[in-house]
């Protein structure tokens, strides 16, 4: 027998504009049973805190979020959620569309929508299909087969992309300051000792290496060293 009530879709908000925040909630809310918001946040570092907690099917993201660029933040939502994620922009630009569908997401539908085209794009992209048009797709198939190549030069593109501004920065210090002691680091960082270990076996674990021997090759094969003058 067939489940004649299937789960709603649970969909996760992230939008910098608390009034945009309140009128998705609204029109998601009408889409009952069907679906149903089960979190917001106004920026993706707020929203990584919240998604284990709400374990959302699908991430409704505008990659217009003041000083973040979300569009570099979806590979980081994608590491951290099996969500699908939908881009919900006002922006025009059709490259950006593009670089948000190749960093990951599943679609992007534009802010001025009818609501009865949201509502069935997160429907669709839910169900596994692709939200965008014919011309996007060409698009998007020559841009992935250059992407491809290119990531068959550089596989550990997703592994640097999972980590955050603030790890970045601890293995650009690292990587340029190789005879530098543990101290010394955290004190060019302007953290403790203790924050500084707990930062680096993050970043061991996301960069699958050991020690600070093995981050400082693997910073310097793939320029993440800081560049002095």
């Amino acid at each position: 027998m067939t489940d004649s009530n299937p789960a709603p879709i649970r969909v996760f908000l992230i939008d910098d504009h608390r009034s945009i925040l309140w009128g998705l909630e609204r029109l998601i809310e009408s889409g009952k049973p069907a679906m149903e918001v089960v979190g917001s946040a106004t920026n993706c570092a707020e929203a990584l805190k919240l998604i284990d907690e709400t374990a959302p099917d699908l991430i409704l993201l505008d990659i217009d979020l003041g000083g973040e660029d979300g569009v570099r933040e979806i590979p980081k939502l994608i590491a951290r959620s099996r969500a699908k994620i939908l881009v919900l922009t006002g922006l025009r630009d059709e490259s950006i569309h593009d670089e948000a569908v190749l960093a990951g997401a599943s679609g992007v539908v534009e802010k001025e929508a009818s609501a009865e085209t949201i509502l069935t794009a997160i429907e669709k992209v839910h169900e596994g299909q692709l939200w965008m048009n014919r011309i996007a797709t060409g698009r998007i198939f020559v841009e992935f087969s250059r992407e491809n190549a290119a990531q068959s030069v550089s596989p550990e593109r997703a592994k640097i992309a999972s980590l955050t501004d603030r790890e970045r920065e601890i293995v650009a210090v690292a990587a340029s300051h190789a005879g530098a002691n543990a101290k010394a680091i955290a004190e060019m960082l302007h953290i403790s000792e203790h924050t500084l270990r707990n930062h680096l076996t993050s970043i061991y674990d996301k960069l699958d290496v050991a020690n600070r021997l093995e981050l400082f090759a693997y910073a310097h094969k793939h320029n993440l060293a800081e560049r002095t003058p």
